[in-house]
């Protein structure tokens, strides 16, 4: 149970908490006793966090500088001691189609949704593989499944995460570090609050925030919901193209 008194964590740093799904599962794991760290650029909001929770501390961090990720991590362990789960959930969505096609925006959502992750990878690994423990918990999307309509930057760079975590998971078979992929569909949050677009199954940041403590604790790889959308997708992606594009421009016409 999500509620359950016993985390299997007594540490967890949480990068992408000012809002959204990374701010609500801060505050959950604390309210389980978990000390954690959290981070965004969004200094004023972290500290919001801190003030309202004794076992919250906040550190600003730029997840695109990799010197800027490996001294928090640092000042992280100096605090903790050490760091059993890392969810790493920094992220940017710009929806674009190929008529608004902006070469900058692109290589920001790689920066940002992918490179921040391998920066945070570069500074928790060999910590972790030399205690031989941890958990790393990787935030894709299901718009990485398969390419869709109105996401020409932001589903290749949740595509790389999904395919990082497989080899990550894969690499670390041997070792008692577990991985996890979190593959959210569309959740309530000021990312999200840009779209002109239908979001069918939309859920809350909270509920999300519950569904995937709820994965942690069971050790899943693959943490995905809501399961309408992802067994949906999740057909589509086992399509061959011949079948695939004219499905997915049936089922996404007017989106």
């Amino acid at each position: 149970m999500a509620n359950s008194p016993n985390p299997p964590w007594k540490t967890a740093w949480v990068v992408g908490a000012s809002t959204g799904i990374g701010r609500d599962l801060a505050i959950k794991l604390a309210q389980l006793g978990v000390e954690v760290a959290v981070s965004s650029r969004s200094a004023e909001k972290l500290q919001e966090l801190s003030k309202e929770y004794e076992n919250i501390e906040a550190f600003e961090l730029d997840v695109t500088d990799s010197g800027s990720v490996a001294n928090t991590h640092q000042r992280i362990i100096e605090n903790f001691g050490s760091i059993d789960l890392a969810v790493l959930n920094a992220g940017v969505w710009h929806p674009m189609t190929v008529a608004e096609f902006d070469v900058e925006r692109c290589r920001q959502s790689m920066d940002v949704n992918h490179g921040g992750i391998t920066n945070a990878l570069q500074a928790l690994l060999p910590g972790m593989l030399s205690r031989n423990a941890g958990h790393i918990a990787l935030v894709a999307s299901v718009a990485g499944y398969r390419g869709l309509p109105k996401a020409l930057a932001y589903a290749p760079s949740k595509a790389a995460v999904i395919s990082l975590a497989e080899v990550l998971k894969l690499e670390l078979e041997t070792t008692d570090i577990d991985v996890s992929l979190i593959n959210p569909g569309f959740v309530k949050t000021p990312m999200t609050s840009v779209n002109e677009f239908p979001m069918p199954y939309i859920i809350s940041s909270d509920d999300a925030a519950e569904r995937i403590l709820k994965g942690l604790k069971r050790r899943k790889f693959e943490i995905a919901f809501p399961w309408q959308l992802v067994w949906s997708l999740k057909f589509l992606r086992i399509l061959p193209y011949s079948l695939y594009f004219p499905l997915a421009r049936r089922l996404t016409h007017g989106s």
